[in-house]
């Protein structure tokens, strides 16, 4: 084998000497790098080879092969080669490639601009898992086993996990909250914090539904956490993304999770309040709902409810930049059209 190496090589040195164009050493190059090259079979037939033999066989493969594309590169770059292959390698006339300079996903852009807003609140940062379990994102929620809750958030279940239930029943979160339970597991309070990221559903897509989407949620536990205080809180979290007071609403709605639940919906900015296809024809958009922390979820986090309490907002990423920018389809910002992202 090493003397049919040693051949190769010098008859494809003889070939490099010989060429006369770009398109014939680029022709050597890709024969060299190509998978049926000697130099290649060589090194894949070493397993075959007695063990005294491979290290020896091996290195001069390799040796013959640096030598090989180190005489491509002289022969191509040399000011004393081939007129034609200098010529052809490098014209001035052409015009040069522009290159292009990429931006921030509009939809990760808010959630930088949301943590730095709430990191000025004394708030810090936690991302849980993508895929958890049965254990965190329903029943340490409150959400009793065949509860009607649970089909609202109908999940994508991981292969293997029939029969089994509780931690050992894995899914693709369908919410954020059960974040939320990891971390007063690990955290004593008082705590603030928020966890933005990703939640799946199995569920039909419109203009203002999606099978994953954004969410970006927040937990205050202390001592005492008056509604008040969430409800400022909100509030200074929309003026500071829209950059002016926005017209809200508040409403109550069931979760779970918390106790009394609330929905905060904001005025429909596509539209102006109108009705369109975004908003329901309503005018209003769901964006955030929340509430006090329910005693059975404190307590699943290792927290007790008579000394703490807690208080839950959530916001939909995707539905405040409909509102920010005037967009009627949610599925655009998952399209990966770089016609719609140019645009941020």
């Amino acid at each position: 084998m090493k003397a049919e190496l040693n051949k190769y090589a010098e008859e494809f040195k003889a070939r490099i000497n010989k060429a006369s164009s770009v398109e014939e050493l680029t022709a050597l190059a890709s024969e060299l790098n190509s998978k049926n090259s000697p130099i290649r079979q060589a090194l894949k037939s070493l397993g075959d080879c007695p063990p005294e033999e491979r290290k020896t066989l091996g290195a001069l493969a390799n040796s013959i092969r640096d030598e090989l594309a180190a005489e491509l590169d002289k022969k191509q770059g040399s000011t004393g080669g081939s007129k034609e292959v200098n010529a052809a390698s490098f014209d001035m006339t052409m015009p040069g490639t522009g290159t292009e300079i990429g931006s921030i996903h509009p939809l990760y852009s808010l959630i930088y601009d949301l943590n730095d807003a709430f990191a000025q609140l004394g708030f810090q940062v936690y991302r849980g898992p993508d895929i958890s379990s049965e254990a965190f994102d329903f029943d340490s929620l409150n959400f009793p086993q065949l509860h009607p809750a649970r089909e609202s958030m109908d999940t994508y279940w991981l292969d293997g996990c029939a029969g089994k239930v509780g931690g050992e029943r894995l899914a693709l979160r369908p919410h954020l909250t059960g974040a939320s339970v990891r971390f007063m597991l690990d955290n004593k309070p008082p705590f603030r914090f928020v966890y933005p990221g990703q939640a799946y559903r199995n569920e039909r897509t419109d203009a203002s539904h999606e099978r994953a989407f954004f969410q970006y949620e927040a937990l205050i536990v202390d001592r005492e956490v008056p509604f008040s205080t969430v409800r400022l809180m909100v509030d200074t979290i929309l003026e500071r993304v829209f950059g002016r007071p926005v017209k809200t609403r508040m409403r109550a709605g069931f979760f779970p999770f918390v106790e009394p639940g609330f929905e905060i919906d904001m005025q429909c900015l596509v539209c102006g309040g109108k009705g369109c296809s975004v908003c329901k024809r309503v005018g209003w958009l769901e964006i955030m709902p929340g509430g006090p922390a329910h005693p059975n979820v404190l307590r699943a986090g290792g927290i007790d409810p008579k000394e703490w309490q807690g208080q839950y907002v959530n916001f939909g990423i995707e539905r405040i930049l409909m509102m920010k920018y005037g967009i009627d389809d949610l599925r655009h910002f998952h399209s990966g059209d770089l016609r719609f992202l140019k645009q941020f």
